[in-house]
């Protein structure tokens, strides 16, 4: 039996991994039980017997002791305040992405046995003065209260599995492409915009330069790596338990070039470009980056632009 506990169920990268982990299960296991938390449910799972749906904020304490009440042997943990709503409501960034993330490990320490724990971490962790090169020895240097709090996390979950609590890893988020709707609270949320606006015909103003430069990987690619982690033996991890997902870095104007040769027409032409300094400064100035260690434990990206593109518009 394999019980999977999912915060965030709601979200984007969340309803792809609960969609995957219902069909296929996780290391070979199938799944027989999957606890769903957030606010809403709409379209988590359709009318799948196995899922158990936990109404309400990840920070309650109430909402927390029924989602551990039947206790899971997986946690995915990615609930959070996205990092523009966060620095408008820090008071919430920290209760959700901070405070909850606490209490979840420390809840985690009364179970039977530690759960393998999951987190979804940020590549804002890195803040905006960046190398011109990067890797895995990057120190991390927030500039926003998000990267702070998620940074604060990757230690929490590396201290709780020290304590036995949890047998946890973090993994460092890029942008995730193509994210569905309007992209609220999101500061990147032109990283996929892009995709369906060019898709669909339509035109967009995006807040960056053509030149500049993203860390890109579909959220196929994304749940790839969530579930191999989740999977894996914790025995090959190294002991600060947190890895950058490896990306693909390109311009803007070089994924518009392959969308417009994805859909076999021109569209450069929608695409007009009005940078805001401080979105260009966090998410369009990210250098190359290189990630053996996470790619040694079978991390990886999409491969190439092309796949990137087929697989954020068709969500192949």
């Amino acid at each position: 039996m394999t019980h999977i506990l999912v915060t965030g169920s709601q979200g984007f990268i969340a309803q792809v991994l609960i969609r995957r982990l219902l069909k296929d299960g996780l290391g070979g296991q199938p799944a027989t039980r999957l606890t769903a938390v957030d606010i809403a449910f709409e379209g988590v799972a359709g009318e799948d017997t196995r899922v158990h749906r936990v109404a309400g904020s990840i920070h309650d304490q109430a909402v927390q002791s029924e989602a551990l009440e039947e206790a899971p042997d997986v946690i995915f943990h990615l609930s959070s305040v996205p990092g523009g709503a966060a620095e408008r409501d820090p008071d919430l960034g920290r209760r959700v992405n901070l405070d909850a993330t606490l209490a979840l490990l420390e809840n985690c320490r009364w179970l039977a046995r530690p759960p393998r724990f999951i987190y979804a971490s940020s590549v804002a962790v890195y803040g905006d003065q960046l190398p011109e090169f990067m890797d895995e020895d990057t120190a991390p240097a927030p500039a926003l209260t998000y990267g702070a709090h998620k940074l604060a996390c990757e230690i929490l979950v590396a201290d709780a599995s020290r304590r036995g609590w949890v047998d946890g890893c973090s993994l460092r988020l890029p942008g995730v492409v193509a994210r569905p709707g309007n992209g609220e609270g999101l500061m990147s949320s032109f990283m996929s915009q892009i995709f369906w606006r060019l898709a669909s015909g339509e035109a967009i103003e995006v807040p960056v330069s053509a030149s500049a430069t993203c860390w890109w990987i579909s959220v196929e690619a994304c749940v790839d790596n969530l579930l191999h982690v989740a999977a894996m033996s914790s025995s090959k991890w190294t002991a600060q338990r947190c890895y950058q997902m490896p990306v693909l870095h390109s311009s803007i104007e070089r994924v518009v070039e392959s969308i417009a040769d994805t859909l076999d027409r021109p569209v450069a032409g929608l695409v007009r470009y009005a940078p805001d300094a401080l979105i260009e400064r966090l998410f369009g100035s990210m250098p190359p980056l290189s990630t053996p260690f996470a790619e040694t434990i079978g991390l990886c990206h999409d491969g190439s632009l092309s796949r990137l593109v087929r697989r954020a518009i068709a969500q192949e």
